[in-house]
């Protein structure tokens, strides 16, 4: 698949808030789009979240009615992984390593040596998730951004067998979604991830400290320019997903102690605390 002419038909596996995101805008730009997920439950979820979504933008002005049947008439969905068939399959699933390669694995089986497989990892090495492939040189990195219908920014990372044809192709793709596509060599984090982890470390840290309370750390942040908090977006983004990429991202660098997860963080994840989608975070959204 070494032109983007060829990528008529996309996959994304996952339908949690990133792979609903990802449909929806693959959708909407023409691609005829297969979402998966284990759960029948994840998918109806998602597709009401991705009606919403529409109809949130036809309200503004941004989508027509249209686009949005067009849309959704690209969009199906299954919970048999066997039937995602396609020339280009995203996958945003949980950050765990073996998890992933056991996906990729099965995708690669049931697919031709043409499609281009992608990951949305935040953290993990793109190398490293291919390592296991017959064709490593077919996979890539395709990084989106909380909420991918919405922020502009695509990460594309190669691993150390990717084929630069294949990156620039998931470049164009990219584009053709309406993002801006950078492109990264593998390294933990790529680049926003590595940069913005201290936003989140740091602000948990002051509050370990008991320098500040929560409400007090995010007003600053937000009174410097920052449209969000450290604590707020975590919420957002979801505690537990923003805990898991600083762990594999603590372990990617050896422990490096400027990456230390922390206490506070493990506490909310284990309490079940994982921001707003389960109804309380370090904030109450109930």
């Amino acid at each position: 698949m070494d032109s983007i002419d060829n990528i008529k038909r996309v996959g994304v596996i996952g339908a949690g808030t990133m792979g609903q995101g990802i449909a929806q805008i693959a959708a909407m730009a023409g691609f005829k789009t297969v979402l998966f997920d284990i759960e029948k439950a994840a998918l109806e979820k998602a597709i009401k979240s991705i009606e919403k979504n529409l109809e949130k933008g036809i309200e503004k002005g941004k989508v027509t009615q249209e686009q949005k049947d067009t849309a959704l008439a690209n969009l199906s969905t299954t919970v048999d992984i066997d039937e995602v068939k396609a020339d280009f399959i995203i996958e945003a699933i949980v950050e765990d390593l073996a998890v992933k390669q056991k996906v990729f694995a099965q995708l690669e089986r049931i697919n031709s040596d043409r499609t281009i497989l992608a990951s949305n990892t935040s953290s993990i090495p793109i190398t490293q998730i291919g390592a296991g492939l017959e064709n490593p040189e077919r996979f890539v990195g395709m990084h989106f951004f909380n909420p991918a219908h919405i922020m502009k920014l695509v990460e594309v990372i190669s691993g150390a067998a990717t084929d630069q044809k294949v990156a620039q192709v998931t470049k164009v793709l990219a584009e053709k979604l309406g993002k801006v596509a950078v492109m990264a060599k593998d390294s933990p984090g790529f680049i926003v991830n590595r940069v913005a982890r201290h936003f989140y470390v740091e602000g948990l840290k002051v509050l370990e400290e008991g320098v500040a309370d929560v409400e007090t750390i995010d007003t600053l942040m937000q009174s410097l320019g920052f449209k969000m908090g450290p604590f707020q977006l975590m919420d957002l983004i979801g505690v537990d997903t923003n805990f898991s990429v600083t762990t594999s991202m603590f372990n990617s660098f050896y422990q490096d102690a400027k990456f230390r997860p922390s206490r506070i963080q493990q506490q909310k994840v284990d309490a079940g605390h994982h921001g707003r989608k389960s109804g309380k975070g370090f904030y109450n959204y109930e």
